[in-house]
């Protein structure tokens, strides 16, 4: 049975820094690629970063550029998503999703986490 939990939101001024966490289990990061979207009220879901199984490439969109870092400990099932340099516009519920090839179309995900709320303010 693949599940997903993630940890590590809550409330950050901007500016901030905060590390995400996703841990899985049923199967192993060297199966699957595996990505964080976030969902802000009345938004869209947008992907964030992902991270490829088979060699480790990573990919982030334009807005997350140089402020997140997706990273993995295999030993631990851990997927991390590392933010720094926050702004109120990352605030949102930000879920790890597997169980598809490398994208940044949520469809193509077959697995999702619950999410863990992020939010930026003053």
């Amino acid at each position: 049975q693949v599940q997903l939990v993630e940890s590590g939101g809550g409330l950050v001024q901007p500016g901030g820094s905060l590390r995400l966490s996703c841990t899985v289990s049923g199967f192993t990061l060297d199966y699957w690629s595996i990505a964080w979207f976030r969902q802000a009220p009345g938004k869209e879901r947008e992907a964030v970063a992902c991270m490829s199984n088979s060699d480790g490439s990573t990919y982030y969109t334009d807005s997350v550029k140089g402020r997140f870092t997706i990273s993995r400990d295999n030993a631990a099932n851990t997927v991390y998503l590392q933010m720094s340099g926050l702004k109120p516009e990352d605030t949102a519920v930000y879920s790890c999703a597997t169980g598809g090839p490398i994208s940044f179309d949520s469809q193509d995900y077959k697995y999702w986490g619950q999410g863990t709320q992020v939010t930026v303010s003053p």
